[in-house]
């Protein structure tokens, strides 16, 4: 008898381990160390990458990226373009919120109208939804749009928005999601606690419509401090971290406990400059007095100030070559590069040439403002650019950083006069970030929701439009690659860099990096 204990037990042990092997033991929980946390819950607050990466748990969308940027089904599994300002959307059926109710057309009409005006949002989807003319439950599972013009890309516009239920959040504030209330979504995780400044714990939803989450709990901790996060990683006390140092990827992977994952992302660091009003609140004269007309409106002192960053410089001694140096909004190998639009140049005496010639040849007064936890070195880059101009002649009142959940709101605000920002590219071609970034600010129809310098030109406007009409992909990706020339050919904005980023998990578990820059609990699995 006790033998066939003892066998039973070696029997139980030899299953116990196996189930180990696959994950399903050991793995049932997955810490997250992220180096930025939300501002809020709530999926429509913020198109901003720390706010997406934490919705795309409990979230979901018309339709997905993957890991290259490529489009593919999710709530939606088709859509046809019925004529051209008319397209309907099939529903996935079967599709269930976490409170245990169906996923109707009258969700998706329900959040394409609320995602249009969220109170107070420091990166609104109203450019998303700006194309949307009208909309129709033909059935529970069909939604029949139309649009004010010809919109070729409609998909990938309104795709970019998380549905919510209307059951449960209409009539309810962003306060609400974060409490949990109204945080009722379909995607893989539901809310459990978020404790702002500590963590956000998730649990599986039993409704998930996709394959079922490889954790059974999960919980992410916001620990901003680099050399904590690291730290945390090889301590044990988390077992995937985003955002680590490019300096530190080889100490990780040579630590024997973690290994880096990296890739290219198609998120541009920029240098936003306010050229639309005719004073600008922290441009001054070389005694620190406000100027009485804006040098910033001028394109020569815009193109003065991207001659005078060495971006190459930026790349190989702050990012230790995580980076790629950037002439307009997209990377190669999405549509509408152009590839005769170059990063510029570093040129010290050419940008002095056109400071004399536009009447600074003594230079002005300016502040560079900055985040300082939003991508790896954004401070540090903050000062290296300020010390650029300052080299080149501009006198540099200043250069202050500050968490990115207080810079974005205020430079939304348009409290800045040179600020470094991002936009992550989350589409396959360009049209969605000249758009968003560059198009001329109209609120109403949704153009230039992230034009915080409200930059504007006529004739870059006239081309985009053309282009974002265009149905013939070919002839589509021509006028973006025109509107590009225009663009930055006027410097709507200054380029800096595309960086690589990149994340690291301890030995057993595997996460797959991606263009995107989403830190993702459905991204991690068991290393094999």
């Amino acid at each position: 008898m006790s033998m066939m204990r003892k066998t039973l037990g070696g029997v139980a042990l030899a299953l116990a381990l196996s189930a180990m092997s696959v994950g399903t033991a050991w793995a049932a929980d997955l810490t997250i160390g992220t180096a930025t946390e939300p501002s809020a819950i709530d999926p429509q607050f913020s198109r901003t990458g720390n706010n997406q990466s934490i919705s795309q748990h409990m979230f979901d969308r018309l339709v997905q990226t993957d890991e290259n940027l490529q489009v593919q089904p999710a709530l939606a599994l088709s859509w046809t373009s019925v004529d051209p300002t008319t397209w309907e959307v099939k529903l996935r059926p079967g599709v269930k919120f976490s409170d245990g109710s169906d996923l109707t057309a009258d969700d998706v009409i329900f959040s394409m109208g609320r995602a249009k005006s969220v109170p107070n949002s420091p990166a609104p989807f109203s450019g998303a939804v700006g194309s949307i003319a009208g909309m129709t439950a033909v059935d529970p599972l069909t939604i029949r749009f139309t649009t004010k013009a010809p919109t070729p890309q409609f998909i990938e516009q309104v795709g970019l928005v998380y549905i919510v239920s209307k059951k449960a959040s209409e009539g309810k504030t962003t306060n609400d999601f974060n409490s949990g209330t109204a945080a009722i979504g379909t995607g893989p995780y539901v809310f459990k606690q978020w404790v702002p400044g500590d963590r956000l714990v998730l649990a599986p939803n039993p409704h998930y419509w996709g394959d079922k989450p490889a954790f059974d709990n999960v919980t992410i901790k916001f620990i901003s401090n680099n050399a904590a996060r690291i730290a945390a990683l090889l301590s044990g006390s988390v077992d995937l971290i985003d955002g680590v140092p490019p300096q530190d990827v080889a100490t990780v992977n040579d630590s024997g406990k973690a290994k880096v994952y990296s890739t290219t992302s198609g998120r541009l660091i920029y240098l936003a400059l306010d050229s639309a009003r005719d004073q600008s609140p922290f441009v001054t004269d070389k005694d620190g007095q406000p100027l009485a007309a804006n040098p910033l409106k001028d394109k020569r002192v815009r193109l003065a100030v991207s001659k005078l960053i060495n971006r190459d410089l930026i790349i190989q001694r702050l990012l230790n070559g995580s980076g790629e140096a950037a002439g307009q909004l997209v990377p190669e190998g999405l549509g509408g590069y152009a590839t005769d639009v170059k990063p510029e140049a570093f040129d010290a005496a050419g940008a002095k040439a056109l400071l004399a010639e536009a009447g600074y040849g003594d230079g002005f007064g300016l502040t560079v403002h900055s985040s300082n936890d939003r991508f790896a070195g954004d401070a540090d880059i903050a000062q290296a650019i300020g010390q650029m101009l300052a080299r080149g002649g501009l006198k540099i009142n200043g250069v202050v950083t500050q968490p990115y959940n207080v810079y974005a709101g205020a430079a939304s605000k348009q409290e800045y006069s040179a600020f470094i920002f991002s936009f992550g590219n989350s589409n396959s071609n360009s049209a969605n970030a000249l758009t968003n970034v560059l198009a001329t600010y109209d609120k109403d129809a949704g153009m230039g929701a992230f034009n915080r310098a409200r930059y504007s030109n006529p004739e870059f406007d006239a081309t985009l439009k053309q282009a974002l009409a265009e149905f013939d992909e070919a002839k589509r990706n021509q006028l973006l690659e025109q509107a590009a020339r225009i663009g930055f050919g006027d410097v709507g904005i200054v380029p800096l860099y595309f960086p690589t980023v990149h994340w690291a998990a301890r030995d057993g578990i595997s996460y797959r990096a991606n263009k995107n820059e989403w830190t993702l609990a459905t991204y991690a699995g068991i290393a094999k």
